[in-house]
């Protein structure tokens, strides 16, 4: 089972949701970068469970404890391993699903693949794996601070209700980090109805890049679309990925899907629009990366539903836990994360792509 994400600067997560702990090995982390374990629960804490009532119950407290690879507030260049300890898990709620699947879960595709599985929380499968993603992607932010690149994320759509306004600062005051306020009132409002109607709701989030510079990527299977894409539907819950324009630009002529290049007031190389969403030939162009993904309803909803079981008898279930009705609003730092991980990656790559780089 691949664990490992990357290649200069890789990270391997572990853990279960219901096992003892979770934590996540970071490789290629360049010496004297600063960092506390502050940096690292920040952006863990914008990701945890029981943060409001649009989210699971659980009560994760999520706290990092760093292991090695950092001295005296400062890394080390050795490998960074980062843990943390599962305190709220309630396994019992799951005892009645040892022998069938949940529908739209990872139960089936995991037994069928290996024979055996952790029914608790779908085990490896479970989104809390998440965590060590979240850890790694802060400190790849660390690394493309020192480069100039900035990355955020928000909540586009859910449950059809779509932003119309985009204010940045808004994105953290509201419970679904939408930049829309008004949007954001209308998510709250439907997601509390699916959760009273015990049902779920999905949505897209949307992530950006500035500061890129151009060259980040490499030719042919490492594209730059390429491995954010795989990064991207890598995230439990992920059905689809948009770069740019996406899907739209097949209603468009080339004549006006093109960006026209500009010398911009800098004195460098742009583009008057941006339906390339940052990457050209697989390669960063240097304009703003801008990348959607799709996150599908929560799998958990308290209705009955049809399944199987291990010994192949149908069999009716209904799932009981304490599970979110929407995941879009925490998918949001997830995705900002390994957006992150992959630039860092491709950032220390680039620097062996030819001996003077500017």
């Amino acid at each position: 089972m691949s664990s490992t994400f990357g290649r200069i600067f890789k990270l391997t997560t572990w853990g279960e949701s219901h096992g003892p702990a979770l934590g996540v090995v970071i490789e290629g982390c360049p010496a004297g970068i600063p960092l506390l374990v502050e940096d690292i629960q920040h952006e863990l804490d914008r990701r945890r469970v029981g943060q409001s009532k649009v989210t699971s119950p659980r009560n994760e407290r999520d706290r990092a404890e760093i292991l090695s690879g950092v001295f005296e507030g400062v890394t080390t260049g050795t490998p960074i391993s980062l843990i943390t300890y599962n305190k709220d898990a309630d396994s019992s709620k799951y005892d009645n699903l040892r022998t069938v699947f949940r529908p739209g879960h990872a139960d089936y595709t995991y037994w069928a693949k290996y024979g055996h599985r952790d029914h608790r929380g779908g085990g490896r499968s479970s989104a809390r794996e998440t965590w060590g993603r979240v850890a790694a992607g802060a400190i790849a932010r660390k690394i493309l601070t020192t480069v100039g690149i900035d990355v955020f994320g928000f909540t586009r759509e859910i449950g059809g209700i779509a932003m119309e306004t985009f204010d940045r600062d808004e994105i953290e005051r509201n419970l679904v980090r939408c930049p829309d306020p008004a949007a954001a009132e209308k998510m709250v409002a439907a997601i509390t109805t699916a959760k009273e109607e015990k049902d779920s709701l999905g949505g897209i989030v949307e992530v950006r890049a500035t500061g890129v510079p151009p060259g980040l990527g490499e030719p042919t299977f490492d594209k730059l679309d390429a491995l954010i894409g795989q990064a991207m539907l890598s995230i439990p819950a992920t059905k689809g990925v948009e770069i740019g324009g996406g899907f739209s630009v097949v209603r468009s002529r080339g004549s006006q899907n093109n960006d026209a290049f500009v010398i911009g007031e800098d004195g460098r190389v742009h583009t008057r629009t941006n339906s390339a969403g940052g990457s050209l030939g697989g390669l960063s162009s240097g304009e703003e990366i801008v990348v959607r993904v799709a996150i599908k309803p929560t799998s958990s909803v308290e209705r009955e539903q049809e399944t199987v079981t291990t010994d192949l008898k149908p069999e009716k279930i209904t799932v009981y836990g304490r599970h979110d009705p929407s995941v879009v609003p925490r998918a949001v730092p997830v995705c900002e994360a390994m957006l992150a991980n992959v630039l860092a990656d491709l950032v220390l790559l680039n620097r062996s792509a030819r001996i003077v780089w500017d």
